[in-house]
């Protein structure tokens, strides 16, 4: 097709051949680095972040290779005039992407590129559509703005810019961007009308992809805030709100002053299954509790709130520390999603100063007494859920008046676990020892471990007797 004029201005010159090289090389320089980032993208099938950063690495390498292939052609200048009929080229190639066309309105007659063929699907050997027979190939939904198009372009002159979908011979769809111009003759009138017409339906599913991996990431987002948000408040309603030191109601020799504290995680969006317990029984002891379980968000948290329900409920029957831990074990064993759980639960005899004990895999309480402090030695038992059917000892340990008791989870102290950690925390008994209250020693912690940023979170009770 030879080049066209308009009226109104002269032909484009063809630009500077050193000036497309220059353009070239930026633009392929600019792709190896674009590949470069694509492949550092997250290939995790599961992670929405990383699918949408793929989809837009996917996307930029599209109008990156495109964009290589038109200066090409630009460099190259237009094509010769076809001699034989247009034959097929290669399917997915630039030239296969980007066709044009011209329409005589005088003589009525059609001249399509062979490039335009292959777009359509059209058979090589076919004539070329006219105006008004293109509208046939278009879905029906967007013959009516190419219909508005053309029409604008004819009587007002107007250039063409818009986009149409086609269902070639093969039942394949395409979606086809259309860039136009009237060609004017002498008195102004439209005489011609010309177009480039390019394929790009690759091009929009990459740019569809990038929107769905969008709002999927978004949904993701919002799903984990939400999650966040059930997994705090259901945490809240059964935490006991405790903001200072708490005086149990029984009073007298060997009454409890208690005070306990939840450390959050640095991370907010991990809200763990770790909790504290005190509840005074019927039979006048006082149940103190301190568990975690594995994992976070709602279904933690949930799992939590069931197994505190269940341990209150058992004590208040009665139930000793270690029958108390193999009841728990088979609950947790018949939980719907599977969990591991640990666990210290204590009952407390004022009139004997008495404490009986169980633990299920977790850290020993520490009792600290006259400036020192030690670890209780801990009976038999493992985690939670760990195994079928296990059996729990039960230890039992006499306190004196003064004493200090800490419960507590793993995670209180920092980037420290096990020996270190416990060491860490025996460290402040000189200071427990000048400390008046339990809520004195909860500050006292919350001071030295609870502004550090912590990967999980934690918590502690303090039972400090003669309350």
């Amino acid at each position: 097709m030879s080049p066209h004029l308009s009226a109104d201005r002269p032909a484009a010159q063809p630009p500077r051949r050193g000036a497309v090289d220059a353009l070239i090389s930026q633009t392929r320089r600019l792709r190896g680095e674009m590949d470069a980032v694509r492949r550092d993208a997250p290939v995790d099938g599961g992670d929405a972040q990383g699918r949408w950063q793929r989809a837009l690495c996917d996307l930029a390498m599209h109008q990156l290779d495109d964009l290589d292939q038109h200066l090409a052609q630009l460099r190259e200048g237009p094509p010769p005039e076809p001699v034989e009929p247009p034959a097929a080229t290669e399917e997915g190639s630039l030239l296969s992407r980007v066709g044009s066309a011209e329409w005589n309105l005088l003589t009525d007659a059609a001249s399509w590129s062979v490039e335009l063929y292959q777009i359509l699907g059209r058979d090589p050997a076919a004539p070329p559509l006219t105006l008004d027979e293109l509208p046939s190939l278009v879905f029906d939904e967007d013959r009516p703005m190419l219909t508005s198009m053309v029409t604008d372009c004819l009587i007002d002159a107007k250039p063409i810019d818009g986009e149409f979908r086609v269902v070639r011979p093969d039942g394949g769809v395409r979606t086809v961007h259309i860039m136009g111009e009237p060609v004017l003759d002498t008195d102004g009138s439209t005489a011609a009308m010309w177009a480039v017409l390019r394929d790009v339906s690759e091009l929009r599913q990459s740019q569809r992809t990038v929107t769905e991996t969008r709002d999927s990431l978004r949904h993701d987002r919002r799903f984990a805030q939400n999650e966040h948000r059930l997994a705090v408040e259901l945490q809240e309603a059964v935490l006991p709100p405790w903001q200072g030191s708490l005086r149990l109601t029984r009073r007298g020799p060997g009454a409890l002053d208690l005070a306990a504290h939840y450390l959050p995680s640095s991370a907010a969006a991990l809200v763990g299954g770790d909790w504290y317990d005190a509840l005074e029984l019927p039979d006048g002891e006082t149940l103190l509790s301190v568990g975690d379980l594995t994992g976070h968000g709602v279904t933690v948290a949930s799992g939590m709130a069931m197994l505190l329900g269940a341990l209150r409920g058992m004590a208040m029957a009665g139930t000793q520390p270690g029958q108390l831990m193999s009841w728990l074990d088979r609950l947790v064993d018949a939980s719907v999603q599977p969990v591991l759980g640990s666990a210290v639960c204590c009952r407390y005899r004022p009139e004997t100063r008495t404490l009986t004990w169980a633990q299920a895999g977790h850290p020993a309480p520490l009792l600290f007494r006259n400036g020192t402090g030690r670890m209780l030695a801990p009976p038999h038992g493992v985690l939670l859920g760990a195994t079928s059917g296990a059996a729990y000892g039960q230890a039992e340990v006499t306190l004196e008046d003064g004493d200090l008791l800490l419960l507590h989870t793993d995670g209180l102290v920092p980037r420290c676990h096990g020996a270190a950690a416990v060491k860490r925390l025996l460290d402040l008994a000189p200071l427990f020892g000048r400390a008046g209250t339990a809520q004195d020693c909860v500050r006292m912690m919350v001071e030295e471990f609870g502004e550090t940023r912590r990967e999980d979170d934690a918590c502690l009770l303090v039972a400090r007797v003669g309350g």
